[in-house]
């Protein structure tokens, strides 16, 4: 049992012992094979690794060589003066777009430009000094430590100059930079306006020359009256008021039956003495019935007389006698108005104005024929079909003429609407006949003295200086420049209050200077009865119209 029980420990005890033995070298076995890995991937690492070569740096133009941590014959000063290179670049690389950015500013002249880029120069020169080159830069050997050093020193100047030039000038380049892209905005915002304006005034001629619905369709209306009535609408026998000099005469001319309308309403509801007051009225052979019917079928309050002829009644106005109708007969005129054409295409507004046909009709080259038209009157007055009457007018034909042949409201103030704005001072002729600082009067009221207009041959002028601009050099077409012309040193300056322009083109006009004015004009192209009419003022027009009238409210006038 002895024997047993020693055997048994003792084969316990060298079962034990066997396992210690082999559990220590296994571990031995463990970490000897991870050394030898290590080793082995170190020893690999080592034998791949050679130095990085030589190669040129974009910025700085010189070259120097980059070293990996890694690298067999690493030197830390090599490392040292890559460091110092990456910060002089890097700094140098700011400077240069803080220039940049003064450039596109067009800062160019500025003292900032100038520093910036004398910095950026001066960075770009420590690398070029022979001394650091040599020592640095090009040498295989160690580096000078020394030599190192006061390069480290030179960057780190040159680095502290350029920190404290970005932190001054940032904020004035930042602020200039906005200020730039404002300018930009304002710029292209501009532009979009100007185009708008051009798009805007050329629609605005278009419709300027168009007839409203409105208006045709009251010409119309009063055309089926005259012809479903033709008893009731016989031409009366001419009265003798029409050729009384003793009366207030005036002469109208217009194809637009509501706008005559008001205009003789206007003036006859401010008359202190209506009965006194003579209209003629002159249109074209198209509106002569329209016209007739609508006066016949309202008659002018407080007694006033209405004579309505057509341009045909006055067999003088033929082309052997009339230069603009003789022009008309041109060959080249017709083309350059009425032929559509590529070359006569165009946007340009005041190209296209000039361009209108209106500017040839006799309906408005008729005021340079009123002694032909009225041989037993003495004076006088024209008005527009675009103005309305708001006072008593009878004074203005008993005002002193000195002689003179047009009685006018000039219009010019400082150095516009002057004779040059009007006339080509270019042509010798205009150069050597007329001032031009004369200064320019309006169109649209004016009281001429007809005795004093034959004294003077006026019509006989305007002939001559009409024929000699047949081919358009002395003057664009329209009748205020012959007229500016015609009665040049022959016309009185009235006063201001007689004759307010601007209506139908200036939204600023003053409404108490309207309301002290004896006449309002709605010159331009916003006519109080087209839909582009301003607001603020067609209510002046309107309140003189015959609402009551069948065909108005028929014809939707929009009253």
């Amino acid at each position: 049992m002895a024997v047993a029980v020693r055997g048994g420990r003792g084969s316990g005890g060298g079962s034990g012992l066997a396992s210690g033995l082999r559990s220590f070298f296994s571990y031995r076995i463990f970490v000897s094979a991870m050394f030898t890995l290590l080793f082995l991937a170190t020893l690999s690492v080592l034998l791949s690794s050679h130095p990085s070569a030589h190669h040129h740096d974009s910025i700085t133009g010189n070259a120097y060589v980059h070293r990996t941590f890694l690298a067999l014959n690493s030197d830390p000063l090599k490392t040292r003066l890559d460091l110092i290179y990456k910060q002089a670049n890097d700094h140098m690389v700011l400077v240069n777009a803080y220039a940049a950015y003064a450039r596109k500013l067009k800062l160019d002249i500025s003292k900032q430009l100038r520093l910036f880029d004398d910095l950026a120069r001066e960075i770009t020169d420590l690398g070029l000094k022979p001394s650091y080159r040599t020592s640095l830069l090009e040498s295989d050997g160690p580096v000078d430590e020394d030599v190192l050093r006061q390069f480290e020193k030179d960057v780190k100047d040159k680095v502290k100059t350029a920190r404290l030039m970005v932190a001054e000038a940032k904020e004035s380049y930042d602020n200039q930079l906005k200020i730039q892209k404002l300018k930009d905005t304002i710029f292209a915002v501009n532009e979009l306006l100007i185009k708008a304006k051009k798009n805007g005034a050329f629609a605005s001629l278009i419709a300027a020359k168009s007839t409203p619905k409105s208006l045709h369709c009251l010409a119309m209306r009063l055309m089926e009256e005259r012809i479903a009535h033709p008893e009731k609408y016989t031409d009366d026998e001419p009265k003798p008021e029409f050729e009384d000099p003793s009366l207030y005469h005036y002469a109208l001319f217009s194809d637009n039956v509501v706008a005559v309308s008001v205009v003789v309403n206007s003036a006859v509801k401010n008359a202190e003495e209506p009965w006194k007051h003579v209209f003629h009225v002159v249109t074209d052979k198209m509106n002569l019935a329209a016209m007739k019917v609508w006066f016949k079928m309202r008659p002018v309050e407080g007694g006033a007389h209405v004579e309505v002829k057509s341009i045909e009644d006055y067999p003088f106005l033929n082309s052997s006698y009339v230069p603009v109708l003789r022009q008309l007969e041109s060959i080249n005129l017709q083309k350059f108005y009425f032929e559509n054409r590529a070359e006569n295409a165009t946007k340009d507004v005041n190209n296209m104005k000039f361009r209108n046909p209106k500017y040839l009709s006799m309906l408005n080259h008729l005021r340079f024929y009123l002694p032909e038209m009225f041989p037993r009157l003495h004076r006088i007055l024209f008005l527009d079909d675009d103005v309305v009457v708001q006072k008593d007018l009878t004074a203005l034909w008993r005002i002193d003429m000195d002689g003179k042949v047009n009685g006018a409201v000039e219009t010019c103030f400082g150095s516009f609407h002057r004779y040059a704005q009007y006339l080509n001072f270019s042509h010798p002729l205009i150069r050597e006949k007329f001032n031009p600082k004369a200064c320019a009067w309006a169109y649209g009221m004016n009281i001429f003295d007809l005795d004093a207009w034959r004294r003077e041959k006026s019509t006989e002028r305007y002939h001559y200086w009409q024929n000699l601009n047949e081919d358009r050099t002395l003057w664009k077409l329209g009748t205020l420049p012959p007229g500016l012309i015609t009665f040049y040193s022959t016309t009185k300056s009235l006063d201001k209050s007689w004759h307010m322009l601007g209506l139908g083109y200036n939204p600023s006009v003053s409404m108490d200077e309207i309301s002290k004015a004896a006449v309002i004009h709605f010159n331009g192209n916003m006519k109080p009865w087209l839909d582009i009419a301003m607001n603020q003022f067609k209510h002046l027009w309107t309140k003189y119209i015959d609402s009551e009238m069948e065909f108005v409210q028929m014809c939707n006038f929009g009253l």
